[in-house]
């Protein structure tokens, strides 16, 4: 798979996972991968977290679902409707979390290029889990990234000390299939927009 076929192939993963266990081998480049992301000030400042053991994915999983029902009581209607049919999470049928965090210590106490940007290792963070979502899509695997949950419950699901900040809750496995169109799109939550509605020339003009 080249790469642009990866990245238009990419999906966000929920109901395909068949739960089969993703070989060491291809974990190992999946992860190989991620950490070859660029950093700000080569700092990579990014954790992962292995997470196989069923009774912390049940724990995650119950609170992931606490968390789409306050939620769904926001909304009203249509929207309602809609987010209803909506599978948030594949946290059980994966078969393994990877857990990422942001470690801002990493790198010194000076991190070349962080200076006026204090952000600029989390956007670090996000590289690398882009990376890691197209080695895994090239492997034929799927991801899904969790992002209903409190970053405090996961910090201590999985550990991490304080000043260590939950990122991501990726459900990584094998798929039955990557589906053609974005569930989000499938389901009228979002439509993808075209291309030129977000280009700008030399100044950003309002549309």
């Amino acid at each position: 798979m080249d790469l642009y076929d990866a990245v238009r192939r990419r999906r966000d993963t929920r109901a395909e996972f068949t739960g089969s266990p993703v070989s060491d081998d291809v974990l190992e480049r999946v992860l190989a991968a991620a950490h070859s992301a660029p950093s700000v000030g080569m700092s990579q400042p990014w954790d992962f977290v292995l997470v196989r053991d069923a009774g912390l994915r049940e724990e995650f999983r119950d609170h992931v679902a606490a968390e789409r029902e306050i939620f769904a009581s926001s909304l009203a209607g249509e929207r309602a409707d809609t987010f209803a049919r909506i599978k948030v999470e594949g946290i059980m049928e994966s078969g393994l979390g990877v857990v990422v965090g942001y470690d801002p210590s990493r790198g010194g106490p000076a991190v070349l290029g962080r200076h006026a940007i204090a952000d600029a290792g989390l956007y670090s963070v996000c590289l690398a889990i882009q990376n890691l979502w197209l080695a895994a899509t090239a492997e034929g695997l799927g991801v899904g990234w969790v992002s209903f949950y409190r970053e405090e419950f996961l910090r201590d699901l999985v550990g991490f000390p304080a000043h260590v900040r939950p990122v991501a809750w990726l459900c990584v496995g094998a798929v039955a299939e990557l589906p053609d169109v974005p569930d989000l799109e499938r389901f009228g939550w979002r439509h993808r927009s075209p291309l030129a509605s977000v280009v700008h020339q030399d100044r950003y003009l309002p549309r």
